[in-house]
């Protein structure tokens, strides 16, 4: 037994900190019986570094598919090819307007404490991606975002800029893997910002390149069903949103909607530091999803009301026997 491990079987005994190992021994049975696990990623986790140990979660194959946000897909990236620009800003509480407005003016985008920068982050990945967008504009096709990034991290052009351990990045792990990334909403990114300029000013011709929501959950829906069909999938999600929501509800989707059978997911654990509540998606408890057709009443189920920053990097360590 790893380090990381014996020291929260040890002293994570009570409270959040005892959901915490129940739902990471959780996620061992899940895999050991078989199953697959599915990660539903919200918030700023690229910034923050997740991919330290996401990128060892999915190499390793505890992760099996994931759904984020747009965000959270190019900032992967950006940390990737920008990562000695970065700033970091350990007294960000007390930053006043003209403090922000100097970042701004200085080419710096703040997240919490950490400044992306503009031009090294954003601007040296927007030509490569210029590229995919224009060939697939040019031939006619139309591709999901994650694909996009796939197709430039293969072209190689990016190699030369990387400044962060390639090691560390959860997109090139997946890419390593072969396994989708979801990203419902994906226009409201930079990346997605950049392609509605592109094709404003005429550099690319159809929308339609980059594929919709409603493609995603269609192809979601395939993809789902091929990997449920001899074992559950897991659902494990952080923060809420509409990376959380779009995926959970592919199961009443199949059952409601289309009346096809399959398999409710099989095991679900949320990190939130949202309030519980019954009037919020995010804070609502794991068993209002039994009345909506997403879990049964015995699947496990486990809510963390914590930082993600601090915890999910605990669980992914447990999970891997660090």
């Amino acid at each position: 037994m790893g380090q990381i491990k014996s020291f929260m079987k040890l002293n994570y005994r009570h409270f959040n900190s005892a959901v915490t190992v129940d739902a990471a021994e959780a996620w061992i049975k899940l895999i050991d019986q078989g199953g697959k696990m599915f990660l539903a990623m919200a918030g700023a986790m690229s910034t923050a570094e997740l991919g330290i140990s996401l990128a060892e979660m999915i190499r390793k194959g505890k992760i099996h598919g994931i759904c984020t946000t747009g965000a959270n897909l190019e900032e992967d990236i950006y940390n990737l090819v920008a990562h000695k620009h970065y700033k970091r800003i350990p007294g960000y509480r007390s930053l006043q307007a003209q403090e922000e407005l100097d970042l701004r003016e200085n080419g710096f985008n703040r997240v919490t404490d950490t400044c992306i920068p503009e031009e090294e982050a954003i601007r040296r990945i927007e030509e490569s991606l210029l590229k995919v967008w224009q060939k697939a504009d040019t031939e006619g096709k139309s591709y999901f975002p994650y694909e996009y990034l796939y197709q430039m991290i293969d072209s190689g052009e990016l190699k030369q800029h990387y400044e962060g351990n390639p090691e560390y990045s959860w997109v090139l792990a997946a890419h390593e893997k072969k396994i989708p990334i979801y990203t419902p909403g994906w226009e409201d990114s930079t990346c997605g910002n950049v392609f509605v300029a592109h094709n404003r000013l005429g550099n690319i011709k159809r929308f339609s390149i980059v594929k919709s929501g409603a493609e995603q959950m269609n192809h979601f829906i395939d993809w789902y069903l091929e990997n449920t069909s001899k074992n559950s999938m897991g659902f494990f999600q952080i923060g809420g949103g509409i990376a959380g929501d779009f995926p959970i509800c592919v199961v009443p989707l199949i059952h409601q909607d289309l009346q096809k059978d399959c398999k409710l997911w099989g095991y679900f654990c949320q990190i939130s530091d949202s309030t519980t509540s019954y009037g919020s998606y995010s804070g609502a408890v794991p068993n209002e999803k039994i009345s909506w057709g997403k879990l049964g009443k015995e699947t496990p189920s486990f809510i963390i009301e914590s930082d993600a920053s601090i915890v999910a990097p605990l669980i992914f360590n447990y999970v891997l026997g660090n």
